[in-house]
C-alpha cells in the first residue's frame, strides 16, 4: 500500500491511484506561472489531484477544474480535493478530454497536464498503470487540440513531456495556433542528459524564453534553482 505523501499545506493519499506522486508533477506544480492571476483553471488528467491542489495552494482563482478518467484514480482525486484547506474551490469530473471538449463551453486562463507519456507499449502488469503511462488514453495531439479550444484568449497551457517528444509537439502546437513562451529544460544532475522539456503555450507570438534546471548536485543533494521552486511544497525544503 501506498503511503499517504505530505506536503507542507496539504496530502495527497495515491493508495488507489495508478500514478503516484512523482517529481514531474511537483515541477510542474511548481513551474506553471500564475502571473496573470488566473481565475479558472483546469487540470488535463488529474490523478491525485496534485497540479490542482498546487495551483490552489499559489493562487486564488476561485475555479480549479481537473479531469480524470480512470475511476479509481477520479475517486482518490475527490477525496485529497475535500481533505484540502481549498475544498470550496476544486473540482474533478469523471470524464474523458474528449468528451468534456464537446460539452463544456467555458474557456480556462490556465490548463495545466502532466500527461501519460509512454509511448511505447510497455506493461507493469498493472492495467491502470499501464493505461495512466501510455499515452494511448491521452495523446499528445488531442491534448494540444483540446487545450486549444478550452483555452481563454489570453490563457496559458503548460504542459511536461518527455524531451524527446518536444520538437514534434512544438510542430503539432504551431498547427493550431499555440506559439511556446517558456520552454525549461530538466535534467537529474549536471551530467546527465535532459530527461524533461516543461513548455508553456499562449495563443500570441513571442519569442520563447528557454532555461535549463538541474535539480541534484548529487544524490539527495539538491541545486538552489530546484530548492527555490519547490520550497513552498516539500518539507524537506
Amino acid at each position: 500500500m501506498s503511503k499517504p505523501f505530505q506536503f507542507k499545506q496539504f496530502t495527497i493519499l495515491q493508495d488507489h491511484c495508478a500514478m503516484k506522486v512523482g517529481t514531474d508533477g511537483v515541477l510542474l506544480g511548481a513551474w506553471a506561472s500564475v502571473k496573470n492571476n488566473p481565475s479558472s483553471i483546469l487540470d488535463i488528467g488529474a490523478g491525485t489531484g496534485l497540479l490542482a491542489l498546487m495551483l490552489a495552494q499559489r493562487c486564488n482563482a476561485e475555479t480549479i477544474d481537473a479531469l480524470e478518467i480512470d475511476d479509481a484514480a477520479y475517486e482518490q482525486c475527490v477525496e485529497n480535493f475535500e481533505a484540502s484547506p481549498w475544498s470550496d474551490r476544486l473540482f474533478c469530473y469523471h470524464a474523458g478530454l474528449d468528451e468534456f471538449c464537446q460539452e463544456v463551453d467555458d474557456t480556462y486562463d490556465l490548463i495545466v497536464s502532466n500527461p501519460p507519456f509512454y509511448s511505447e507499449n510497455v506493461s507493469t502488469g498493472s492495467s491502470s498503470r499501464d493505461r495512466a503511462r501510455q499515452n494511448l488514453s491521452l495523446p499528445f495531439e488531442e491534448l494540444l487540440q483540446c487545450a486549444s479550444q478550452l483555452l481563454a484568449e489570453n490563457g496559458i497551457l503548460s504542459i511536461i513531456v518527455p524531451f524527446k517528444e518536444e520538437n514534434s509537439l512544438l510542430q503539432t502546437s504551431k498547427s493550431l495556433g499555440l506559439y511556446p513562451k517558456r520552454i525549461t529544460r530538466v535534467k537529474g544532475n549536471s551530467a546527465s542528459e535532459i530527461k524533461r522539456s516543461l513548455l508553456e503555450f499562449g495563443f500570441h507570438k513571442t519569442e520563447a524564453s528557454e532555461k535549463e534546471l538541474i535539480i541534484e548536485i548529487n544524490r539527495h543533494v539538491y541545486t538552489s534553482e530546484y530548492q527555490e521552486l519547490t520550497k513552498e511544497f516539500y518539507l524537506k525544503m
